[in-house]
């Protein structure tokens, strides 16, 4: 059973780089492209009820495989392979349903559903049932609401059959992009790329106050990009980060906080993005780059605030350095792992210079990762050919869930656009919001936060894509800031009580009261609730518009930034106050409104401006009172 499971895996990561690289065409063999997808599925299905039990188990299972989980496999695989071969002809006939379409497509709907549930928990399998039913009795909806009523054989149908559906958009990206990253993350680490990360963080970080969480906000941007799970990356960074900030004084919910934060922006930060970004450059119609691009100025600002207010806990409750003899030399670290910048600039260069499509991208920096890891050494190991094969087996078994998000994310699309769902929730939320744009969106920010409870990135932003960024860009927001507000607040989710899986995963590695531990993290990223809203009504922290005016909104909102931070945090040169926490917080919040967000939005930021300097002026003449004080003492 482990030999068929491993080949099951390694032939699903061959044959997704075989699509990627487009070397079936290349060897004569043209076919629909939901063709390739049945196929995959052929190979991904059975190696799901192969490897995960019915009952909990997301690592996979340590006993021998009971006769339904078997059935399961084979019905999987034979009504994949089914697809695969008849579906040229039988995704003509959605009117007609054949009766052997017709069972194949029953069976493979309710595998969907089951693999779904195994992969990704409950949530997203119940979100995906509510809308098949939802299109059974559409008609039956009260008032605005009511849409199409679908019989169940005809939906059923549409949902395996038809190209819009379950083989549709979601699956195709993610088997010709996704997987890919997913493989480059497993090639860097393969080759030592995660001891890299974790020791330049303590090279650059070690040295300074509260060096511990420095590192953890440091290293787990780096490896948050490109891993697509935040549950991931403070399982795999906080085992190391967590209890180097409980050393050194962090309380366990402040170090758990910090990890399950920092985790959650690297879904922010290109050029990766968690992997969401590049089924937001499909559904906006848009290059990879411009999505990068625009992620660019809120990225920053998330890490600006995370980092000054892990500073200033560390001045507050006089956390020091690590100690220097643990903290390696940059000049060591790099030596020894230099070439692991090689890869990411490749990336860069073939997506922004190049214009290379990201799974091509994608593939060039895989292939330039394995190449230098198995030329040089990093730790005193090279790659080697058993690293090749168990990189490839353990892309193909970390992606199953993937599939199964890309095959249920098909059928909410086709469900809300064959029933015309779709377009009476996008109404009714117009309505609800009674035409006002704020209250819009914190209705759709709350509805996000809700929607995305205990579910993974890329599983969030399709679902919010599909539901709630249609009625943003009907009240005339721009698209991509739709897009963005929906992906910021989707990733909120993971740090936001009662169900903040991010916060509580870093909570049990830190031995911290969860509520607590997500309580602080909202704290600490606070700017994911407030920078959204900037860049809704001001396109420039978006990257868009006049570069004069991107640059000034910039600065001002880095200043803003750390301003609110500090009031946030009680802390800046010295203990605050209410009354100064109060002032610090408005001049933060009027430098950061844009320029031109609304009329009079220069003026808020001027009076920011002039509340600043007086600030300045106040805790440089105070500063001196307390030194003179000291002296004459």
């Amino acid at each position: 059973m482990r030999i068929l499971l491993s080949t099951l895996a390694v032939a699903l990561t061959c044959g997704v780089i075989a699509l990627s690289a487009d070397l079936f065409r290349r060897v004569g063999l043209s076919l629909y492209t939901e063709q390739y997808l049945a196929a995959l599925l052929a190979l991904a299905m059975p190696l799901l009820f192969l490897h995960l039990p019915a009952r909990g188990g997301r690592q996979g299972r340590s006993g021998p495989v009971p006769w339904y989980d078997v059935l399961a496999a084979c019905a999987s695989f034979a009504g994949a392979v089914y697809i695969a071969v008849r579906f040229p002809a039988l995704s003509e006939m959605v009117s007609r349903r054949p009766w052997d379409g017709l069972l194949v497509a029953a069976v493979i709907g309710i595998l969907f559903i089951e693999g779904l549930r195994r992969t990704t928990g409950m949530a997203l399998a119940i979100v995906t049932v509510g809308f098949f039913v939802l299109a059974l009795f559409g008609a039956s909806l009260p008032g605005e609401l009511a849409a199409k009523s679908i019989p169940l054989d005809r939906l059923t149908y549409y949902v395996v059959w038809d190209s819009s559906a379950s083989l549709g958009i979601p699956l195709k990206i993610v088997t010709s992009v996704v997987v890919i990253f997913v493989l480059f993350g497993h090639a860097l680490f393969k080759s030592g790329g995660a001891t890299f990360f974790t020791d330049i963080s303590m090279a650059l970080m070690g040295r300074y106050r509260g060096g511990p969480a420095k590192i953890a906000v440091l290293g787990s941007s780096l490896f948050g990009t490109i891993s697509g799970s935040v549950v991931a990356n403070v399982l795999t960074t906080g085992v190391v980060t967590i209890p180097l900030m409980r050393r050194a004084g962090f309380q366990p919910h402040i170090a758990g906080a910090v990890e399950a934060v920092a985790s959650t922006g690297g879904q922010l930060m290109p050029p990766v993005m968690g992997i969401a970004a590049f089924i937001m450059a499909e559904f906006l119609q848009v290059s990879y780059a411009s999505v990068a691009l625009a992620a660019a100025i809120p990225a920053i600002l998330f890490y600006t605030a995370l980092f000054i207010q892990v500073d200033l806990e560390a001045v507050r409750n006089r956390i020091p350095p690590i100690e220097a003899a643990k903290i390696p030399r940059v000049s060591a670290v790099l030596r020894a792992g230099w070439y692991f910048a090689i890869p990411f600039v490749a990336l860069i260069y073939a997506l922004f210079g190049l214009n290379y499509e990201p799974e091509t991208a994608g593939l060039l920096a895989t292939v330039v990762t394995v190449v230098l890891a198995l030329v040089l050494r990093f730790g005193g190991k090279r790659l080697g050919i058993r690293d090749l094969y168990a990189m490839l087996r353990e892309t193909g078994f970390s992606v199953l869930d993937l599939f199964m998000i890309g095959a249920a994310a098909g059928i909410i699309i086709g469900t809300l656009n064959y029933s015309g769902l779709g377009f009476t929730l996008t109404l009714a939320m117009l309505r609800l919001a009674g035409g006002n744009l704020i209250a819009l969106l914190v209705l759709s920010a709350i509805a996000s936060i809700v929607l995305g409870m205990g579910m993974p990135t890329v599983g969030v932003y399709i679902l919010l894509a599909t539901l709630i960024a249609p009625g943003l860009i009907e009240m005339k927001i721009a698209p991509m800031a739709a897009h963005m507000f929906i992906m910021y607040y989707g990733c909120l989710s993971m740090i936001t009580p009662p169900v903040a899986i991010g916060a509580f995963a870093a909570a049990n590695l830190a031995g911290a009261d969860p509520m607590r531990t997500g309580y602080a993290a909202m704290r600490l990223g606070w700017a994911v609730f407030v920078v959204p809203f900037l860049f809704v009504f001001s396109n420039t922290l978006l990257m868009t518009g006049d570069p004069w005016l991107i640059v000034v909104d910039f600065v001002a909102a880095v200043a803003g930034v750390w301003l609110v931070s500090a009031g946030i945090m009680a802390y800046s040169v010295r203990h605050l106050g209410v009354l100064g926490r109060v002032y610090y917080g408005i001049t933060g919040l009027c430098l950061l409104i844009p320029l031109e967000t609304f009329g009079g939005g220069r003026w808020v930021n001027l009076a920011g401006l002039c509340m600043a300097i007086a600030l300045l002026f106040w805790e440089q003449t105070a500063r001196r009172r307390r030194a003179a004080a000291a002296i004459s003492g």
